[in-house]
């Protein structure tokens, strides 16, 4: 999203590292625009972390300031027909080349955080007015504007150009953030946490309650957050350190402090959207080749393999576990990255990020899980992933888990390693006989790696296994388009509701692609 930068913030000395002004003083004041800041406090990181802690050791209270009724009613419209004045926006126009504006509350954005701003080790906290936005047509009003607070915030820096600030991060809604590298559009999140995924019992949703932004030093291409957790289960302390460039790297560093016992708990959790594509559109009546905003997880686990399992749109809830020890990196990957991938000339799905989740330190036993929602339209976010440790959280012990983010087009590493660009399927036998077979075929191409350059096909092993129905023969055959190898699985199900395939190349003996995983289902 760009927005344009309409003013300057009238400020002191625009070399100071920090001149703040006394409480109600307006720090920017044109067309109307007023920042305004509470009163100093100390700060430093630690005193995050103290205050989760201390905070864990009371009963959990729902965070003050209920909204009135008709901020909450606004319709999705309305609200983003409330628009924050750009030229307010926090260090618009001074040394640090990042800026910080801020979100009305209203609609399913009703929980209100406080946020400061952090700098010589004092921090304020910036307060809400009604100057700081216009209110468009659509807005009623006799809406009350007074009283409120802010529902999350947007940070813009030179992620595309070194004369323009481009929004690359938002934090908004429950422990919700997300970002974009360079030349790319918003698609999936990130949480800070996630607890019950997909339990009967149903999901709990911690809040960051108060975040703490660091002033930027000049020419940093780096700024840094920190936030406040809480929930009825568990409260927790968050440090990010967000860097721009091709991607968009923030260095996470959590620790969490229960209240009760958790036993089903998601660490790095991520929520993306998966509607249909070429090897999954049942019953969809629709002009686009794909939609979805993640079209597979990849995993780098403990033994050095990796995993590349394409994402489905289930007829009912699928849960997916892969278990492991000492993950090495997963994520929700965008790979199909062309128009004539998705033929919408709006949404620009080709452009939206992939997230890798690269683990730092021991993160012992777990699982990587996989949860995939049915969904009938693309508004819906339906897939889920995060890491489930495989001790349960006590309440009276704290738990650390540090790990970077890696927004961008692809996975941040060099692999010599075939991938799988694709997964297409349908119809399984021989086309020409018109018989009326259960059989389906199942194609994984596979590019990269070694395979340009191995003409001989005998040298190349398709290695597919199931767990179930009657498998022929894997068919391998070379793909000129793509300098890549097919692998066409024909099956019977036999009558199997659910199965799981698994599909990957090898070489004298040695694997030399990703290992394919599919669930296919009835």
């Amino acid at each position: 999203m760009m927005l344009d930068r309409r003013g300057l913030l009238l400020v002191g000395a625009a070399a100071a590292f920090a001149r703040w002004l006394p409480a109600g003083e307006a720090m920017a004041q044109e067309e109307g625009a007023v920042l305004q800041f509470g009163d100093p406090t100390e700060f430093n990181a630690a005193m995050v972390r103290q205050r989760a802690r201390a905070l864990a050791a009371e009963a959990y209270e729902p965070a003050e300031g209920d909204l009135p009724d008709a901020v909450s009613d606004l319709t999705y419209d309305q609200l983003r027909d409330i628009r924050f004045r750009s030229a307010s926006a926090l260090w618009a126009n001074e040394e640090p080349e990042y800026e910080v504006q801020f979100f009305h509350p209203g609609n399913v954005f009703t929980d209100l955080v406080r946020i400061n701003v952090v700098a010589s080790g004092e921090a304020r906290q910036v307060l809400f007015s009604p100057q700081l936005f216009d209110y468009g047509p659509l807005v009623p009003e006799d809406l009350p504007k007074e009283g409120l607070g802010f529902s999350g915030f947007r940070v813009h820096g030179p992620v595309n150009r070194d004369d323009y600030l481009d929004e690359i991060l938002v934090f908004q809604g429950a422990s919700y953030f997300r970002a974009v590298g360079r030349s790319q559009t918003y698609g999936l999140s990130a949480r800070g946490l996630a607890i019950g995924t997909a339990e009967p019992q149903g999901e709990e949703f911690p809040t960051f309650r108060e975040f703490w932004i660091e002033r930027p030093r000049p020419q940093s291409n780096s700024v840094v957050i920190h936030a406040l957790l809480d929930s009825p289960s568990t409260t927790g302390a968050f440090r990010f350190t967000v860097r721009h460039g091709d991607f968009t790297v923030m260095d996470v560093e959590s620790v969490f402090y229960p209240r009760a016992e958790i036993d089903r708990v998601g660490i790095a959790p991520m929520t993306s959207m998966f509607f249909f594509s070429p090897h999954d559109r049942q019953d969809v009546d629709d002009y686009r080749e794909a939609v979805h905003d993640s079209d597979g997880l990849l995993i780098w686990n403990g033994r050095g393999e990796w995993l590349w399992r394409p994402l489905i749109n289930p007829m009912i809830l699928q849960v997916s576990s892969f278990v492991d020890q000492q993950p090495q990196g997963f994520g929700l990957m965008q790979r199909s990255r062309g128009f004539a991938d998705f033929r919408d000339l709006e949404a620009s799905y080709e452009r939206r990020p992939s997230l890798w989740i690269e683990p730092v330190g021991d993160w012992g036993e777990g699982a990587v899980m996989l949860v995939e929602i049915p969904t009938a339209r693309e508004v819906h976010d339906n897939i889920v992933a995060f890491w489930r440790p495989a001790e349960r959280l006590l309440p009276g012990e704290s738990y650390q888990y540090t790990y970077k983010l890696h927004w961008g087009p692809s996975v941040p590493l060099d692999r010599n390693l075939a991938y799988v660009a694709g997964t297409f399927g349908g119809a399984g036998g021989n086309p020409a006989l018109h018989e009326n077979t259960s059989r389906r075929l199942l194609v994984a191409e596979f590019v990269g790696g070694l395979l340009a350059e191995m003409t001989d096909l005998s040298e190349i092993e398709p290695v597919v296994t199931t767990t179930g129905g009657e498998m022929a023969r894997p068919v391998i055959s070379r793909n000129p388009h793509t300098s890549g190898i097919r692998v066409s699985m024909d099956f019977d199900p036999q009558g199997a509701q659910m199965i799981d395939l698994r599909c990957s190349l090898a070489r004298g003996g040695k694997t030399i692609s990703e290992v394919w995983i599919y669930r296919w289902a009835a």
